[in-house]
């Protein structure tokens, strides 16, 4: 136990030289905050600059024009606009007909319900379907109008892409394009140039679904027992308040003075790390800490140091306290043996 004691107040001190120093290391030294002029903060924000696509962000593309080259033939999922300039009384014959998987199109059972389209031009199909109204109805000179109204060029284009770890995105049989690092702008152009090369003048719409690769971090500071870290996709319009209410506020051991934004920089670079006034945000409104968020950035909640100390201090005697159990239980358990059998044997020999 003299031990003990005459550690205690040296570990005491480390500890607490330990705890009150913690904060932004790099190297061997720790950085003073440093905050720019021109932070942007509540009331005061930016926009950010144009969003440049990164695994694994989710787009959706949506194809205005996917006209295949010429000639064309017909294929199953196409959607034809068909028109008869006589149909029969009370059976107009004009909409849209889809051309179903076996190849073929149903007019109905007034026009002798299916014929098959696959594989036929435009012209062609015109001259199958007059030829089959002609010999099948019995119609005289039948005059059909046939144009594509969809193909299934831009049923294969529609829909969402995910960016896939190579930085690409799927067109299914048209290919794959690569769209890491480019604007929306610069993605729209890319997925034309190879659309391009099977359809004539493609258009299409390009724009984000999920915002998957610009995120924030909250880190809670666990006193000693681990952190927390709270990964966010970034909005925007996030501010430090916004952060905390992200994970719900701030845990019972952390330390509202001990906040800061702690903004990445390329190695050898200037750190940045802006200092944050909870209570100021919280209870009066200041909006002078609460820094807009941008992405990369890190939010770290410290922890109460009277807390930690309690927790340090804890894993550090709780081995000693141990061994020191084990020893007076054993000390205690072998003396209590030896009295048991001092007076067992005392009380024998009286016997005799």
């Amino acid at each position: 136990m003299g031990k003990i004691r005459g550690l205690t107040p040296t570990v005491i001190a480390l500890l607490m030289g330990a705890i009150l120093t913690t904060g932004c290391f790099h190297g061997g030294g720790r950085h003073k905050p440093i905050v720019p002029v021109a932070v942007p903060r509540e009331l005061e924000k930016v926009t950010l600059p144009d969003y440049r696509v990164e695994p694994p962000d989710i787009l959706v593309v949506e194809a205005v024009r996917a006209i295949p080259k010429p000639p064309y033939k017909a294929e199953p999922l196409d959607v034809l606009y068909l028109s008869l300039a006589t149909p029969l009384q009370d059976n107009p014959l004009s909409g849209l007909y889809s051309i179903d998987p076996d190849g073929t199109v149903n007019l109905g059972p007034a026009y002798g319900g299916i014929v098959p389209v696959r594989g036929q031009t435009i012209a062609q199909i015109k001259a199958s379907l007059e030829d089959h109204l002609s010999k099948t109805v019995k119609l005289n000179n039948p005059v059909m109008t046939v144009t594509l109204a969809q193909s299934r060029a831009a049923q294969r284009i529609t829909g969402p892409h995910l960016v896939r770890p190579d930085g690409t995105i799927a067109l299914g049989t048209y290919g794959s394009v690569r769209v890491a690092g480019m604007t929306l702008a610069e993605v729209r152009q890319a997925v034309e140039a190879q659309l391009a090369l099977y359809l004539l003048d493609p258009e299409v719409a390009v724009d984000v679904q999920t915002y998957n690769s610009k995120l924030y971090y909250v880190i809670l500071d666990g006193a000693g027992a681990g952190q927390s870290v709270y990964r966010l996709p970034i909005t925007g319009n996030d501010t430090v308040l916004d952060a905390v209410s992200q994970i719900t506020g701030l845990s019972a051991v952390s330390d509202p003075r001990r906040i800061w934004v702690s903004r990445p920089a390329q190695p050898g670079g200037c750190h940045q790390i802006f200092p944050v006034d909870w209570k100021a945000i919280s209870e009066c409104g200041d909006v002078a800490t609460n820094y807009q968020l941008l992405p990369g950035d890190r939010v770290f909640v410290g922890s109460l140091p009277a807390v930690a100390l309690d927790i340090r201090l804890g894993r550090l005697f709780a081995p000693l306290e141990r061994m020191l159990g084990v020893t007076l239980l054993g000390n205690s358990t072998i003396r209590a043996v030896d009295g048991q059998n001092q007076n067992g044997g005392g009380g024998g020999f009286g016997g005799f």
